[in-house]
């Protein structure tokens, strides 16, 4: 399956649409579904803290997904204003394999495996490996994102 590439800017913390030759970049791996899972807001659940009242985010598509209660994206927009502390690299950690627990569930990884570290203020660096049940093996994905912007 080939996707509209999304290219990760660790310089600007996002994502846009990739552009190759005049043309839309393609991926045929899985480094966009990673940006897409990762980054796309999932909504709070009901005992998360949240950072502003009433704020729950989510995406407008999880309202007509095939699979009820079947969500995109992850909940590391709740770190955003987080302290530095061990507990909080946990939770991204735990949060990013949330998100990505999909491709375990559909058959397109056998694993995955998330590091979380802070390689300086305000920042959090995550690399994401998925072992392939077949194939290429191991890909590993890295990001960075503010978590203060």
């Amino acid at each position: 399956m080939t996707d509209i590439a999304l290219a990760w800017d660790n310089d600007r913390w996002r994502a846009d649409i990739g552009v190759a030759a005049g043309d839309l970049a393609r991926d045929d791996g899985l480094r966009t579904a990673v940006i897409i899972s990762l980054f796309t807001d999932a909504p709070a659940r009901d005992d998360d803290p949240l950072p502003a009242p009433d704020d729950r985010r989510g995406w407008w598509g999880d309202a007509i997904a095939e699979t009820p209660g079947d969500v995109t994206g992850s909940r590391l927009w709740l770190l955003r204003r987080e302290k530095k502390l061990a507990s909080v690299l946990v939770r991204a950690r735990d949060y990013a394999l949330e998100a990505l627990q999909w491709m375990i569930a559909t058959g397109i990884a056998a694993a995955i495996e998330v590091d979380a570290s802070a390689p300086r203020d305000g920042v959090l660096a995550l690399s994401v490996t998925i072992i392939r049940p077949s194939g290429p093996g191991r890909q590993t994905y890295d990001f960075l994102w503010e978590a203060t912007a």
